[in-house]
């Protein structure tokens, strides 16, 4: 018996008439696989709506609250797609993820799967059904309604797959996964495959296609997951595990991240306690750090610099005031007009040279960067956000991307 998980985004799903599109689809899919699950968005931009709504009910909506409105957006889809289905004659359900036994655990807004229950989705395939389950929600140890953060229906569905032992398709509005984002650089080219490694440095780089929490798990799992069009028969991306054939290129793709935030202190006595209380205080306002650099230390004094994610702009200053109090002398920078941009290939562990050639392609090209971090598989350069195109262009056009 073969079975199969089909995830289907928001612009797929974003009016009646291309929700016949869809089911239509999922019928040609029945006609190749016995068990169908279908993991829906919620349609177009009513995520969005609904928390416009719920900042025009108040200022400081409970996350609670939020949660609970935000589940119903899914479910609008599934409710919607199964009728459709019924309609033409197929037998179908839809469950929100607390019937399809989806087990969620941490807070509001951002919580995580800890476990599936398949067997009341399991009953309904095995009497012939096609399953349509609201994706991006869940149900908590205290039986609380939880979603899943941004990309939360694609980890459902990739976190169906793996407990089902079948493989996972992701539909959406593109053709499948480019070497560079085709709206930075036309000339970007698809990719036929990609590894799960290669897709988590790309999607915690800045790629938007896949979750990263989403690769992670079916790369925990093996779950191929196959990345195409919803609206026509394109051959798309598969991600899978690493080959040989991957090594060929030492880079995959080039990744960009916008509102980055850079913060450079200047003159912080020198003490590992020092810098410590820096990254304390951005810990306990729930701030994310990500490039790191400090200075040699030079008359007992050292240069710190590190980058944030844009949104928590407040929270950074507010931790940056409180280490301004402590050390009068210490000067703090703050620059929102930064972007991350990152090469990522796992052809750089056996090929040399990447970086040098990253350095020689700035220096032709007068593109001046702040800041560089690498991991075995990546190199990251922060840049001013008047040098993004130029970058794109040029690193896209060395590499052949």
């Amino acid at each position: 018996m073969t079975t199969v998980i089909q995830k289907y985004g928001g612009s797929s799903l974003e009016s009646i008439s291309k929700m016949r599109a869809i089911a239509n689809k999922i019928i040609e899919s029945k006609k190749i696989y016995d068990k169908i699950v279908i993991i829906v968005s919620a349609m177009g931009d009513t995520t969005n709506n609904l928390i416009g709504l719920s900042n025009e009910a108040c200022k400081s909506p409970s996350k609670r609250e939020l949660d609970m409105l935000l589940a119903t957006g899914e479910q609008i889809s599934a409710s919607l797609l199964t009728m459709i289905l019924k309609d033409t004659g197929y037998d179908a359900i839809a469950l929100t993820g607390q019937q399809a036994g989806v087990h969620t655990k941490g807070i509001f807004c951002n919580a995580k799967i800890s476990d599936i229950d398949i067997s009341f989705v399991n009953k309904h395939l095995n009497k012939g059904k096609i399953v349509i389950i609201a994706g991006f929600q869940g149900v908590n140890e205290k039986g609380e309604t939880t979603t899943l953060g941004r990309g939360g229906s694609d980890t459902t569905a990739v976190a169906f797959a793996a407990r089902l032992g079948c493989k996972c398709e992701i539909y959406t509005d593109v053709e499948g996964i480019y070497s560079v984002d085709p709206r930075l650089y036309r000339k970007a080219k698809k990719l036929n495959f990609i590894s799960y490694e290669e897709m988590k440095e790309m999607s915690h780089l800045g790629a938007k296609v896949m979750e990263c929490r989403s690769v992670e798990i079916g790369h925990s799992y093996q779950v191929p997951i196959y990345v195409a069009s919803s609206l026509n028969d394109a051959t798309g991306t598969l991600i899978k595990e690493w080959d040989k054939k991957v090594e060929k290129r030492s880079i995959t793709g080039l990744s960009v991240t916008d509102d980055v935030l850079m913060v450079t202190l200047k003159n912080i006595p020198y003490s590992s306690s020092n810098v410590a209380e820096v990254f304390t205080l951005l810990a306990e306002a729930g701030v994310s750090v990500d490039i790191i650099s400090q200075t040699l230390p030079r008359a007992g004094l050292v240069n710190l610099s590190f980058t944030a994610s844009a949104q928590d702009y407040k929270s950074v200053k507010e931790a940056m005031e409180v280490i301004a109090q402590k050390h009068s002398n210490v000067e703090i920078k703050k620059d929102n007009e930064i972007i991350k941009l990152s090469v990522v290939g796992t052809g750089m562990r056996t090929q040399s040279g990447v970086a040098a050639k990253m350095f020689r392609i700035f220096a032709d090209n007068q593109i001046e960067f702040q800041q560089v971090t690498t991991s075995e598989i990546s190199i990251s350069y922060t840049l001013d956000k008047t040098y993004k195109q130029k970058a794109v262009d040029a690193v896209a056009t060395a590499f052949n991307l």
